[in-house]
């Protein structure tokens, strides 16, 4: 009954995405593929635990070809959900679906993977820590439940970036490319810092009730949508192209606010996703030692990272830059834009054509490559 629940919030949720900016999804519609579950049973954590009665939810695009060779695994950002890069997937575009199989998956803590929200025996702050690591073993049972054993490659953005250079390391030879937009091999003090804000934000709101809230922290939530919405994701010349008469940024702000409320995201999933975001780090993949940049020496996949513009004041375009010099055939593009963490979304059509002519042509190339 809460996964259905879940899903429902879902549609509400994936409708409003196009409002704010870590996500711009658009509504699970009619002719949207289907969410599935696959129910896992109690998933091991990295930390001892486990998740008890575990299922990922996904959707696919596309069709599975014969030999099973076509497959690209889609991981979301945090807060976000399978829709978070639809930007890039669809016919014609850089994830092409008249070629490829997406595996578009939903991260654990996001509301429809078992989650703080959903879980039935482990509740709200009863729910166990997990990692990013933890959110790829998840996915890699998912395929094989699929019977995939290669992938053409595994893409995604923010948080979904993170994974894909974490599944570089965790499975050096199961793809061909990692597509990581505005990534972070480990995570830097000041994403920690602006992760912190957010949570103090809904922790503080006096209905939070020490995570045994009736109903969602809106105070909370507002404050959190003008740290991560609008100061976070975005850049000051962003914010001035917004708002060219700098009072009219003030009922923006509101309307962001507005916008965070009525997508019905869980506080429990998000300090939970966050916990996972502060914590990562490539190098305490077992054999690296917490070495970092060893471990990404260790990638075999051909990498492009795309950062958000040269100023992301949510995932710092340096942490992507020092990825791609270490990872041994990766290539660093920045999108020409000003709007910082958001240009890696669908936010600017603009930001949308650069990101598909940039990755269209290297999964082009790398499938020339593998033909060879």
């Amino acid at each position: 009954m809460r996964l259905r629940r879940a899903g429902a919030r879902v549609c509400a949720f994936a409708a409003l995405l196009s409002l704010t900016s870590l996500s711009t999804a658009q509504a699970h519609g009619p002719t949207a593929p289907p969410h599935q579950l696959y129910r896992i049973g109690d998933l091991p954590l990295e930390g001892g635990e486990a998740i008890r009665d575990f299922a990922i939810s996904y959707v696919t695009h596309g069709t599975l070809n014969a030999d099973k060779s076509n497959a690209i695994l889609m991981v979301t950002a945090i807060g976000g959900n399978h829709h978070r890069i639809d930007f890039l997937i669809g016919p014609g575009k850089a994830l092409d679906t008249d070629k490829y199989f997406i595996i578009a998956t939903d991260a654990i803590g996001n509301g429809l993977t078992t989650s703080p929200s959903n879980s039935a025996s482990q509740h709200g702050t009863a729910f166990p820590h997990f990692s990013i690591r933890d959110m790829v073993a998840s996915q890699k049972l998912l395929l094989d439940h699929l019977g995939i054993t290669h992938l053409v490659a595994v893409a995604g953005a923010s948080m979904g970036g993170m994974q894909a250079l974490q599944w570089g390391v965790s499975h050096p030879d199961l793809m061909d490319a990692l597509v990581a937009i505005t990534p972070m091999a480990r995570t830097a003090p000041w994403s920690i810092a602006v992760n912190a804000a957010t949570r103090k934000a809904l922790m503080l709101d006096p209905a939070f009730k020490g995570g045994a809230y009736e109903t969602q922290p809106e105070l909370g939530w507002r404050l959190r949508a003008d740290i991560l919405q609008v100061l976070a994701t975005r850049t000051p010349d962003a914010l001035r192209g917004i708002a060219p008469h700098a009072l009219d940024i003030l009922p923006w702000m509101r309307s962001q606010e507005e916008a965070v409320l009525k997508t019905g995201f869980d506080a429990n999933d998000w300090i939970a996703q966050t916990w996972a975001y502060d914590r990562h780090d490539v190098g305490q993949t077992p054999g690296y030692g917490g070495d970092h940049l060893k471990a990404l020496a260790a990638i075999k996949a051909r990498t492009l990272i795309i950062t958000g513009g040269d100023l992301d004041l949510y995932n710092p375009v340096a942490e992507a830059r020092e990825a791609g010099a270490y990872i041994p055939d990766a290539s660093v593009v920045a999108i020409p834009s000003v709007q910082g963490h958001t240009a890696g979304s669908a936010a600017k059509a603009a930001d949308v054509d650069f990101m598909n002519a940039a990755v269209r042509p290297f999964l082009e190339s790398v499938a020339t490559t593998r033909r060879r």
